[in-house]
């Protein structure tokens, strides 16, 4: 068996750079969607879930353009495609991020179910009760998330547990809702 021993050998010293955390750049990708205009994130992870995120974002119309330096420029228009492809959404969980948004902007989203990693069952279920609590109609069609509205209206949701994912959700979807939401048993650290 092998061991490690650790003495105590002076101070500390020096320099550690901090990557950016992936799951927080990919939600601030997918609020690039509410918002026309070019936009900077910074100290973003090269990781290939970012790469996926841009593909999804760019398969939706928006563009994405690495800067260097961990910075990536997403820039994004007047005209989105509602749809995030599957052949995307099946690698990565975390597109489903684009949900709310799409709705807030386009009114309309069709999502693949989300793959991505396998830690088990992650229903998105609360995602989908939040949306339709904010206006927004669902149907699932061969793997996908058809979701429709006429234009999303404050709430109060109240989710079953404090889910990352459905908290952040619904705050970008909210953003845009006319009037007030209150979301209930929101998770206290949304990425």
């Amino acid at each position: 068996m092998s061991r490690y021993v650790v003495s105590r050998s002076g101070p500390l010293e020096g320099e550690v750079s901090i990557s950016g955390a992936k799951n927080s750049a990919l939600k601030l990708m997918a609020a690039c969607l509410l918002a026309e205009g070019t936009h900077t994130l910074s100290n973003v992870p090269d990781i290939a879930d970012v790469t996926l995120m841009a593909g999804v974002l760019e398969a939706i119309g928006v563009k994405v353009r690495p800067l260097g330096g961990n910075r990536v420029e997403v820039t994004r228009g007047r005209d989105l495609q509602p749809e995030a492809p599957y052949e995307l959404v099946e690698r990565m969980r975390a597109s489903t991020a684009v949900l709310g948004p799409l709705l807030a902007t386009v009114g309309e989203a069709r999502v693949a179910m989300p793959g991505g990693d396998d830690f088990g069952a992650r229903p998105i279920d609360m995602h989908l009760a939040g949306l339709e609590a904010l206006g927004a109609t669902f149907e699932l069609s061969h793997g996908d998330i058809l979701g429709r509205t006429d234009g999303l209206v404050g709430a109060e949701i109240a989710l079953d547990y404090p889910s990352v994912g459905a908290t952040e959700n619904l705050l970008m979807a909210a953003v845009l809702a006319e009037g007030h939401t209150s979301i209930l048993n929101a998770h206290a650290n949304p990425r």
